[in-house]
């Protein structure tokens, strides 16, 4: 009963704070620009709370963390010089390490110990990053999809403002990092379907169902976005954070075909599917973006819904194997290389509580389809 009372008491005042954030908000509309979704709303109120509440307290997991360490393949800057080809270096979640042309560039960089506003509490890292800021190479670009904490990390903008050539982000998430010590002048913000021009490589900000804040009063006030990422030789996608939506064929029209798409997939559920796509749905935004080869991210590194850790990858990869799809599953920190990309290497199996899962896991893909 204690409990039950806890439960209710914490929605309770989850609602009194959603309901003074919109009627702050409500005061504030004159001055302040909302970003929407072009076609889904995405609201946070009792209807969707009640049933999330009850999910997380009924649902039983065999394994939302591993139970050992995640194999890593550890990245310096002798390893790194080592090649000039174009490449994509996966570091964990959605953080990614690419060089393309000779320079790189950074996505979504998370690398602290938890995707938080502080860092006593809220989601731990399972690994470690595979190579620290202070062994990154020199960075051409940073990109920022949204303003989330496991997409935007102060402490690693704090630390990349004086490493970083320049920021590309969706509008008004600048406004973060400029507070956080980076200088306007390096910070370039765009709107869906603007592109900026850096020495040969076009970056172009595309549309993304998502929402944004990273506080009680700040919904929706920067927009998120998914990126199309193009040099002399090679072209990729970068999803962000997504629900699936009708914007992903129409980035494919446009941009396609691509050579790598890097899609989310992971910390999904039923229940917030709006934003957050399952894993057929991953893999069909995939398809309609036209890329050769699909790299499933948003996993791997954060406990960020119901499901167990390792259910993405498994999803995935027998959706892939249905639907002959490429998909690249390396570890964190091995080279993905554009001109020929292969890592299909299956090593979550070796750390999962109990290998037999993946024919439940079968089952459960082919009941979606």
């Amino acid at each position: 009963m204690k409990i039950l009372l806890s439960i209710i008491l914490v929605l309770v005042t989850l609602m009194a704070i959603i309901w003074l954030s919109k009627y702050w908000s409500a005061s504030r509309t004159s001055k302040t620009q909302i970003f929407s979704n072009t076609e889904t709303v995405y609201k946070a109120d009792l209807s969707s709370l009640w049933p999330i509440a009850k999910a997380y307290w009924s649902t039983k997991r065999q394994a939302p963390i591993p139970k050992d360490a995640i194999p890593l393949q550890t990245l310096t800057p002798d390893i790194l010089a080592q090649s000039t080809e174009d490449a994509v270096y996966r570091l964990g979640h959605s953080t990614l390490l690419m060089r393309i042309d000779g320079e790189y560039l950074l996505i979504d960089p998370v690398f602290s110990q938890r995707a938080s506003p502080v860092q006593w509490a809220g989601p731990k890292r399972f690994h470690q990053s595979p190579i620290s800021i202070a062994d990154l190479p020199a960075i051409k670009t940073v990109i920022i999809s949204h303003d989330h904490y496991d997409h935007l990390d102060k402490a690693a903008i704090e630390q990349l403002a004086a490493k970083v050539e320049h920021f590309v982000t969706p509008t008004n998430v600048g406004n973060h990092l400029i507070a956080w010590g980076v200088a306007p002048i390096k910070v370039t913000e765009l709107e869906w379907w603007q592109s900026v021009e850096l020495t040969g490589l076009s970056i172009t900000a595309t549309p993304a169902q998502h929402f944004s804040g990273r506080g009680l009063l700040d919904s929706n006030q920067t927009l998120w976005a998914s990126w199309v990422i193009q040099g002399l030789q090679h072209k990729v996608f970068f999803s962000g954070d997504s629900g699936y939506f009708n914007g992903f064929k129409k980035i494919g029209e446009r941009y396609g075909p691509f050579d790598l798409s890097m899609i989310e997939t992971g910390a999904y559920n039923e229940l917030w599917s709006d934003i957050h796509m399952l894993p057929e749905q991953s893999l069909q935004a995939h398809i309609d973006v036209n890329a050769k080869a699909m790299m499933p991210v948003h996993n791997g590194t954060f406990d960020l819904a119901l499901h167990d850790w390792f259910e993405p990858f498994e999803r995935i990869n027998q959706l892939a194997k249905q639907h002959h799809i490429s998909l690249l599953t390396p570890r964190f920190g091995q080279a993905v290389l554009l001109a020929n990309p292969q890592a299909d290497e299956l090593w979550w199996r070796s750390i999962m509580v109990n290998p037999q899962n993946t024919d439940e896991l079968n089952k459960l893909v082919i009941n979606n389809n």
